[in-house]
């Protein structure tokens, strides 16, 4: 396939393993991640035979004004697609038990404020070009808010992900450029597996899986979807 592609949050268990799977259809890498992750970074580009390493704070326009002119330079075009990875989760109170506005400010900023950023970054170029697919990672709580008590921060910052998402698609569908969100349960990661030990990761979602499930919705194979909110539950 040889597109270029941007994926965020890559230090990540899912962000390199969407990595590993674009790079096994022969995408030419841009990598993004926060600073504090850039060892990990460039040991996943190291394995990859090389990559595009971009090490700061997503949710920063000036990370972007110096990362897509340095992605065309360095990777020889245009971003053709991009896998909106970045992210995380924080919960274990009930909203009016918090004792301050801090969780809430890391769900909007590491949920919303990435994919808004990077949107605003990667789309006019992709519109220019009447070309590109973009997938960003929601999570079931964005549709079963109620399964989130005690993380209704999250649940809300994937929700208005999900939303930005899909009204974002119908603005940019007729220039070319798909954008879908795919809505996983729990994660089989190393991560998960410890903080939740008594559950069975066989019910989870294998990482390879939802990989495959991304990189299928930036493929020319799925030309066809766009605004979807799919589901990636496995068994749990």
């Amino acid at each position: 396939m040889n597109d270029i592609a941007l994926v965020t949050g890559a230090a990540g268990a899912l962000g390199g393993e969407v990595a590993r799977a674009l790079h096994a259809r022969g995408d030419v890498l841009a990598l993004v991640d926060s600073a504090a992750h850039r060892e990990r970074l460039d040991q996943l580009a190291a394995s990859l035979g090389g990559a595009c390493v971009l090490a700061g704070d997503i949710a920063s326009p000036a990370l972007w004004a110096d990362a897509m002119p340095r992605i065309e330079r360095e990777l020889g075009g245009p971003l053709a697609v991009a896998a909106l990875i970045a992210g995380t989760w924080r919960g274990g109170k009930r909203l009016h038990e918090e004792p301050d506005d801090a969780t809430w400010r890391t769900m909007l900023g590491a949920n919303l404020e990435t994919v808004y950023r990077t949107l605003r970054a990667v789309l006019p170029p992709m519109v220019a070009r009447k070309r590109g697919a973009i997938v960003v990672i929601g999570s079931r709580a964005a549709v079963t808010p109620a399964s989130s008590a005690g993380a209704a921060a999250y649940a809300a910052s994937k929700a208005a992900t999900v939303a930005l998402a899909q009204a974002v698609a119908a603005e940019v569908r007729e220039q070319g450029v798909r954008i879908n969100a795919v809505l996983p349960s729990t994660l089989d990661t190393p991560a998960n597996r410890a903080a939740i030990p008594s559950a069975n990761p066989d019910r989870w979602v294998s990482l390879g899986s939802a990989a495959a499930v991304i990189a299928f919705l930036l493929s020319d194979d799925a030309r066809d979807v766009s605004g979807a909110a799919l589901p990636v539950y496995g068994l749990s």
